[in-house]
């Protein structure tokens, strides 16, 4: 029997898919993931989905090594292009850019309309990520974070909700959108603003690990904080770029205060 060697990165991945559910996971790599999820009892039937024919050729040599062919299928493809509707209700992307997994999802509408849940580990950008699936009216509803190999991977269950208008821009006027600097450390600031706030701190941080108070997520802070008074000194005489650090600092302070109360 073919013996798994999951990352604590994928292990925490695999650990955020619904039991029960059939998944499709796109670049799937060496399938390891695919494999763990039936051979666990955590789906029925996987679709394991690569861009690139040599991996794919490695995850189906892994998956008949592990006697799962009759589970597991394996599929060229880019994103969801080879993904019929109907066929999973969980799709994982796993261990890409924060903008190539949005246009993962973005390329195929009606096919992302037809799903429930998307487990999502996103290597960049994840506020983009986090705000995109807002608009969309997908809700997170759970959250992991672990630290490998030197880096922090932050991973993300959302599952859709009823469907909402797009609100383009997010609702926000220009006006709101400008920076306004330690408006967090404002007592005078309105109700709607310390709600603008909270909501841009989730999609920076994540609501769900904020909410638990998720010990990596401390860390990462903790680590953050130190990146950026490094910065600070460093750009002391560039006041628009100290604008922003100090800004990002206020940030990082409002949320471990939102975490310790």
């Amino acid at each position: 029997m073919l013996k798994l060697n999951l990352s604590n990165r994928m292990a925490a991945v695999a650990g955020l898919v619904p039991a029960g559910v059939n998944a499709c996971d796109i670049g799937c790599d060496h399938g390891f993931v695919a494999i763990y999820l039936v051979r666990e009892h955590i789906c029925p039937k996987v679709i394991a989905m690569d861009i690139n024919r040599g991996p794919l050729s490695r995850a189906r040599e892994h998956i008949e090594s592990a006697g799962l062919s009759s589970y597991i299928e394996t599929r060229l493809s880019d994103g969801m292009e080879k993904l019929q509707i109907g066929e999973a209700e969980c799709v994982i992307a796993a261990g890409m850019g924060g903008r190539l997994v949005v246009k993962i999802l973005e390329d195929q509408p009606e096919k992302l309309r037809s799903l429930r849940y998307l487990v999502l580990q996103p290597q960049s950008e994840l506020a983009f990520v986090r705000r995109y699936l807002r608009e969309k009216g997908l809700v997170i509803r759970k959250e992991d974070m672990v630290f490998e190999d030197g880096k922090f991977y932050p991973i993300i269950m959302a599952e859709a909700m009823a469907e909402v208008k797009d609100p383009g821009d997010g609702g926000r006027t220009s006006a709101d959108k400008e920076a306004r600097p330690f408006a967090y450390e404002d007592g005078r600031i309105s109700g709607a603003e310390r709600q603008e706030i909270r909501e841009s701190l989730e999609d920076e941080f994540g609501p769900c690990l904020i909410r638990e108070k998720h010990p990596v997520l401390l860390e990462y802070l903790a680590w953050w904080e130190g990146q950026q008074n490094r910065i600070l000194e460093e750009v002391l005489n560039y006041p628009e770029r100290k604008a922003q650090v100090m800004e990002e600092l206020a940030r990082i302070r409002e949320t471990r205060r939102i975490m310790q109360s």
